[in-house]
C-alpha cells in the first residue's frame, strides 16, 4: 500500500462558557485535530483499498494523542467523534477508510472507551466544512453529550486529498437540561448505557 503523504495538520480548541444562560464554572472544551493527506486512490477506481486502514493507524494515534494533550489529558475527555472530507477526485468510500484508524486510536488512548465513535463523511471541495457528531465515550445514550463540532480547512481538501478529523469534548453541553441518561449514571456495560 502507498505511504501516507501529509500536507498539513491543524489542531484547534474552543471553550464555551455559556449559551445565553448562566456562565459555567467550568467551560466545555471542544477540540479537533485534522490531517490533510494525499488520497492515493483519487481519480481512479481501486477494488482493494481496505489495507490502507493499516497505514492510517499511526496517523490516528498521533492525531488522537495531540488532541488528548491539548485538552489536558485522557481523564478530561468525555466525548468524541470522527469524520472525513474526500476531495472531489475521490469517492465516499475513501472517507470510510478512517473509521477504524480514527475510532480505535481514540478508544485505545482513552483507556478502551466503550461507546462506538460517531462519524460522518462526505465528498467536498476546497474549504468544505463538516459537522462531526459527538457522544459520550462510554455510553452513547447520554443525551447531554449529544453534540457536534464543525471542522474544515481553508485550503483543503484539494481534489486529490483527504481531510481526516478527530474531535473530543471535555463535558456535556453547557446548560444541558433535556433529561435522559446522565453521565454520572452510566453503567458502562454495553457502550450504550
Amino acid at each position: 500500500m502507498p505511504s501516507i503523504q501529509i500536507r498539513k495538520t491543524l489542531v484547534s480548541v474552543e471553550e464555551i462558557w455559556h449559551e445565553g444562560g448562566p456562565v459555567a464554572d467550568v467551560p466545555l472544551q471542544k477540540g479537533s485535530a485534522l490531517a490533510i493527506i494525499e488520497n492515493p486512490f483519487a481519480g481512479r477506481y481501486v477494488e482493494d483499498i481496505a489495507d490502507f486502514m493499516e497505514d492510517l493507524k499511526p496517523l490516528g494515534l498521533t492525531l488522537a494523542q495531540r488532541l488528548i494533550d491539548v485538552l489536558g489529558g485522557a481523564s478530561n475527555i468525555q466525548g468524541y467523534g470522527k469524520g472525513a472530507i474526500v476531495g472531489t477526485n475521490g469517492e465516499i468510500e475513501h472517507g470510510a477508510l478512517w473509521h477504524v484508524p480514527g475510532g480505535y486510536a481514540m478508544r485505545e488512548l482513552l483507556g478502551d472507551a466503550k461507546a462506538i465513535v460517531p462519524s460522518t463523511k462526505k465528498v467536498g471541495s476546497v474549504g468544505a466544512r463538516l459537522d462531526i457528531p459527538a457522544t459520550h465515550i462510554n455510553a452513547s445514550y447520554v443525551r447531554g453529550h449529544f453534540d457536534s463540532m464543525e471542522v474544515g480547512c481553508n485550503d483543503g481538501p484539494k481534489a486529490d486529498e483527504l481531510l481526516l478529523a478527530l474531535i473530543m469534548t471535555t463535558r456535556g453541553r453547557i446548560h444541558d437540561r433535556v433529561g435522559g441518561l446522565r453521565a454520572e449514571d452510566i453503567k458502562g456495560v454495553d457502550g450504550l448505557r
